[in-house]
């Protein structure tokens, strides 16, 4: 049974844009196959789930084939199943307030009115 290196592969089929941004986002614990934490030499193959961080979302794929070398999109697409449930709507995903940069520390009055907009 072929194996391959999990950042090779996951730069192969085109998760990540560069090998050196696979590895740095296994060392930064950003890609887990199945559900353990993966360092960049781990080996996979066939049947491993593989999850990688990405802008605050996993993206979920499930290894159906090995490939070593970066080809097209609709080549590599072969080698994966994409298990990726779909991201919610804007609108749905809910608002996050944000201060603006340099505005220091929230008051206590703001602490506290940021504290009743989290429902805490």
């Amino acid at each position: 049974m072929a194996k391959a290196r999990v950042d090779s592969w996951i730069w192969a089929v085109r998760i990540t844009k560069t090998r050196s941004a696979a590895t740095a986002a296994c060392k930064a614990g950003h890609v887990r196959v199945n559900g353990e934490r993966a360092k960049p030499a781990q080996p996979i193959g066939p049947g491993d789930e593989v999850r990688v961080r990405q802008n605050g979302f996993d993206r979920i794929v499930v290894v159906t084939g090995i490939i070593l070398k970066r080809t097209s999109a609709p080549e590599a697409a072969k080698h994966y199943e994409d298990r990726t449930p779909p991201r919610l709507p804007r609108e749905e995903a809910g608002f996050v307030p944000v201060r603006d940069r340099g505005a220091g520390r929230p008051s206590k009055r703001e602490r506290r009115d940021l504290e009743k907009l989290r429902g805490y």
